[in-house]
């Protein structure tokens, strides 16, 4: 994810914080600060740190529930609004999915419980008061609030995914994952209008990323569901410019001006495939005063497929932040090339062919 970094590795996973997760911890430090001094800035603080560190445990349940099932979590990633854990997928089994979705909920109704038991729960009068005594009852509240919260029926939180699954044992995952979206949606515009309704603007936040990303993820399993009937070959950008190694960065800017190509195949004096050169790296070697650039110190390398090859798995490469999969040969000789702009726009015609 860009803006983030990485801070350690747990349980095979790299375990990542993005950088406005600093800057609100800043914040609410700065602003405790104000209100109640030092010892309540850095009251609030650990508060804050010790409930993230609740939320890595919600997701590495996620994480290590489906590394039952042979799922992969490459990282997980500290947000200003939770965590985010990013596995290879979902898995498409019903009851496995449940078993994930409910896996992380169920670790912070497991430091509910522990807390509870062993701490006694604050006083109405200190529910606002950050201190040795109140701050362990604090926080297995919020850890209970969490559980709850995330198993609201709001696609794709861990309630919503559980609904999704649960569809899909009558329905199939294209039409289960578009009614769990649209429930996830309606969730999510009644809590933004309760977040704006009562100042909660963090609310409001989550709300939005909610809506948002139920529309993007129903979106990308009926992309999938698509791709599944068709090969590299009949997604494959088949006519293009190229560049050759030796070409420098002002031939590629020209060659830029008077095509609509947003990356350019580079092939060796043979034919043979070397790189692409994408447009970024075009600008970034032009905005630095660099027009004799050579093509092919600029280039990177992407993907490759076959003609034969699934499209589903030439979107798992395209998802690796390749600008583009090439379509080779047994030779390496360049046939064509996939982009996720060429692929969307099959995925459109593909639809109306299959409503008309």
């Amino acid at each position: 994810m860009n803006w983030s970094f990485p801070i350690g590795r747990l349980f095979g996973s790299q375990l990542r914080v993005h950088v406005t997760f600093l800057l609100l911890i800043a914040f609410i430090g700065v602003s405790a600060y104000a209100q109640g001094g030092l010892v309540a800035a850095l009251w609030t603080i650990l508060f804050v740190l010790l409930l993230f560190a609740c939320v890595v445990a919600h997701e590495f349940g996620h994480a290590l529930m489906a590394r039952r099932y042979g799922i992969r979590t490459p990282d997980v990633t500290l947000l200003p609004i939770g965590g985010l854990a990013r596995l290879e997928k979902m898995p498409e089994n019903p009851l496995q999915e449940i078993a994930v979705a409910l896996a992380g909920p169920a670790v912070n109704l497991v430091i509910w419980a522990l807390l509870s038991l062993l701490f006694p729960a604050p006083e109405a009068s200190d529910a606002f008061v950050l201190n040795a005594q109140t701050l362990p009852g604090q926080l297995a509240r919020l850890n209970l609030i969490l559980a709850v919260f995330n198993l609201l029926p709001a696609f794709p939180m861990d309630g919503g995914r559980v609904l999704r699954a649960a569809l899909s044992l009558t329905t199939d995952r294209v039409n289960a994952t578009r009614i769990a979206a649209s429930t996830g949606q309606a969730v999510a515009f009644l809590m933004g209008l309760f977040g704006l309704y009562t100042g909660q603007f963090m609310l409001v936040l989550i709300a939005g990323f909610i809506f948002m990303a139920a529309g993007g993820e129903s979106a990308d399993v009926a992309m999938r569901a698509v791709a599944r009937r068709l090969l590299a070959r009949d997604a494959m950008i088949t006519e293009y410019e190229a560049l050759r190694p030796d070409d420098t960065i002002q031939i590629a800017g020209t060659t830029l001006i008077r095509t609509t190509q947003h990356e350019f195949p580079v092939l060796d004096p043979a034919g043979q495939l070397a790189g692409f050169l994408t447009r970024e790296a075009l600008f970034a070697a032009m905005a630095q005063g660099q027009p004799g650039t050579r093509v092919g110190d600029a280039m990177v390398q992407v993907p490759v497929a076959t003609l034969t090859d699934g499209l589903e798995n030439v979107l798992k490469r395209l998802g690796n932040d390749a600008p583009a999969v090439a379509v080779v040969d047994e030779h390496r000789y360049l046939l064509g090339y996939i982009t996720r702009e060429n692929v969307g726009e099959l995925m459109v015609i593909a639809n109306a062919r299959s409503r008309g």
